[in-house]
């Protein structure tokens, strides 16, 4: 194994972030699906959190209407535990939903849609006691720990100062009765929370980018990794070579069938090679038997010269036709005068004048 195979330098490449992926090992700050939940309840609070209260008194109105004293004696404790949790249920379920649609949100925005069992499944590493110590002890985890231990500070320092800044209202709030006092400890409690929600959506946000820059290093890879990955993707390069081999002896093979039989070949002049060959009673236009770019239309030309084949020169028209017409097609009928021209020029030379030359079809 080279020396460099240990060395964790390169980025991950697309096959390997996508095999993590697949494993459920993706960049993901929990800290920010907690944020979210959190701004995402008291924004639902806010909404809904009248009509939960009217619901309730509303229940206990109806529940304490009684005129007969006697009559909670006869109470029916399973009716009442089921009027209670159906009005509760309805009070308080669009703030559940409203949070379960910032909970699946929250999980899209940083991983998209992934479904995996895979994190679920028991492994071995996980239940040795001696990797768990190890783990326990680890710098991950140091690190770690020092992270949540910054991130309590901050937010109990902008607690204390959220606290601090309205402690006249929350002791005016002592001082009242009733409605009054429910509500201004509720607007209180509100706006301190979500001051405290704002400050750990900004630590989340931080969290997340660590997350993000801390799964690229660790899935970096050496650059043997890199290599053998391309490998894998790209086959064994002797592989390959072989293949290309065998795919270059049995086009050398082709040609060497068709370009004798052709009536002229159609170059670029170096780069490209068209052989076409037309027999006026067998076929209604002519017709490609064989083409090549770079070696293989040397190889044409040679053979062409070696039976004898006439070889002309249009660029333009060896290039449209290289694109366009595949071996063992005819040529499109917009091609057929300058074909015919072609032809009439070769079988002038060559003395074929009887020859009938191609033209469009009446």
């Amino acid at each position: 194994m080279p020396d460099d195979a240990g060395e964790k330098t390169e980025a991950p490449t697309p096959r390997k972030l996508q095999e993590a992926r697949s494993k459920g090992n993706v960049a993901k700050s929990n800290d920010l699906n907690a944020a979210l939940g959190l701004l995402g309840g008291l924004f639902c609070l806010s909404w809904f959190g009248t009509r939960i209260l009217a619901a309730w008194l509303e229940f206990l109105r109806e529940s304490l209407s009684t005129g007969d004293p006697n009559s909670f004696a006869s109470i029916d404790i399973v009716e009442v535990v089921e009027s209670v949790g159906t009005t509760m249920f309805v009070a308080v379920g669009p703030i559940l939903a409203g949070l379960v649609v910032v909970a699946f949100l929250s999980n899209v925005l940083q991983v998209g849609l992934l479904l995996t069992g895979k994190p679920l499944m028991p492994t071995l590493n996980k239940l040795n006691p001696i990797n768990g110590v190890k783990r326990l002890f680890s710098t991950k985890t140091l690190v770690q720990f020092a992270m949540n231990m910054v991130k309590l500070t901050v937010v109990s320092f902008v607690a204390y100062h959220a606290i601090h800044d309205r402690i006249g209202d929350i002791l005016m709030a002592m001082e009242m009765t009733g409605w009054r006092q429910i509500g201004l400890m509720g607007t209180l409690i509100y706006e301190i929370g979500l001051q405290l929600a704002m400050t750990l959506l900004v630590i989340a946000l931080l969290d997340f980018g660590w997350q993000k820059y801390k799964h690229q290093r660790d899935l970096r890879m050496s650059k043997f990794e890199v290599k053998e990955e391309l490998r894998r993707m790209e086959g064994d390069p002797i592989m390959k070579q072989r293949r290309r081999r065998a795919q270059f002896a049995a086009a050398i093979q082709r040609i060497r069938g068709a370009v004798p039989t052709a009536d002229v070949v159609v170059t670029n002049p170096t780069e490209l090679a068209i052989a076409i060959k037309y027999d006026a009673e067998q076929m209604a236009a002519p017709r490609v038997v064989a083409k090549g770019q770079g070696l293989l239309a040397a190889k044409i030309r040679e053979i062409a010269m070696a039976h004898g084949v006439p070889i002309v020169q249009r660029k333009a028209l060896a290039q449209t036709l290289y694109k366009m017409v595949d071996i063992g097609h005819e040529i499109p009928e917009r091609f057929y005068k300058a074909i015919a021209e072609i032809l009439a020029y070769v079988y002038e030379l060559s003395g074929r004048s009887s020859q009938r030359p191609v033209a469009p079809a009446a």
